[in-house]
């Protein structure tokens, strides 16, 4: 057992462990405790530096505390004949209580007091049962989208349209209601007229009658405006049924 090992607890203690496939950032961490009552500096180094990036590469670990050290796997083609070179290594060395340079610390530090723990790179690659489930995941994933693609993209239910005869009926009764208020404006307008005729006219003797008559030539030519309305009612319901 390694004075390292005495001051400094790793998890994982042997191995650091990859999956693939690799081709994206593979991230395992590494837990560094450090059980004793002295503050600990600590380094990450690799023998490929160019695969991976240690964040944090280097610190110190208060006493009865831990830390976090992040190992990330850059994307490359895997071979077999390369894993046995990667390699980690964990150097540590005691610090005093009231140390702040750390790099003074590591320049002035003697052989005897650096300790180190080395640790292996294992390549797992996924085997073949997962890379078929993989395969089949992929393939269901774009039908599934494409069946949304093909609802979204279906027509809306529309209200149901009127055939021909309907139309044709529609068309000719709006035709007559249009021939009625053109009778009916013309024959308003013709009562209007004569009641004027009737005002200027010479009043005769009996008023009595000629009020009456009056009144009822008044009641008569507010008849057709009613007309007119009910007529222009019609007009809209039916014009307004058949744009919609």
């Amino acid at each position: 057992m390694s004075k390292l090992e005495q001051i400094l607890v790793l998890e994982p203690p042997v191995d650091l462990k990859f999956k693939g496939p690799f081709t994206d950032v593979v991230t395992t961490n590494l837990k560094l405790t450090n059980p004793s009552d002295r503050k600990v500096c600590f380094k990450v180094k690799t023998t490929a530096p160019r695969r991976y990036c240690v964040r944090p590469n280097s610190g110190m670990i208060e006493p009865g505390s831990n830390i976090i050290v992040s190992v990330m796997l850059q994307p490359f083609d895997y071979d077999p004949n390369e894993k046995s070179k990667h390699k980690f290594m964990v150097q540590t060395i005691f610090a005093s209580p009231h140390v702040t340079d750390m790099e003074a610390v590591w320049k002035d530090a003697k052989p005897d007091d650096l300790m180190d723990s080395k640790l292996r790179c294992i390549f797992e690659l996924p085997s073949e049962n997962d890379k078929v489930n993989d395969i089949e995941s992929s393939k269901a994933t774009p039908v599934i989208n494409a069946s949304k693609q093909d609802g979204s993209s279906l027509p809306k239910p529309t209200s149901m349209s009127l055939d021909d005869t309907e139309m044709r009926k529609l068309m000719e009764e709006c035709k007559r209601l249009q021939s009625d208020v053109m009778k009916l404006s013309d024959e308003n307008r013709q009562l209007k007229d004569e009641g004027l005729r009737m005002r200027k006219a010479p009043r005769s003797d009996n008023m009595v009658t000629n009020t009456g008559g009056l009144m009822g030539r008044d009641s008569s030519s507010s008849l057709p405006s009613l007309l007119v309305v009910i007529a222009a009612i019609f007009i809209g319901f039916f014009l307004g049924k058949f744009i919609l």
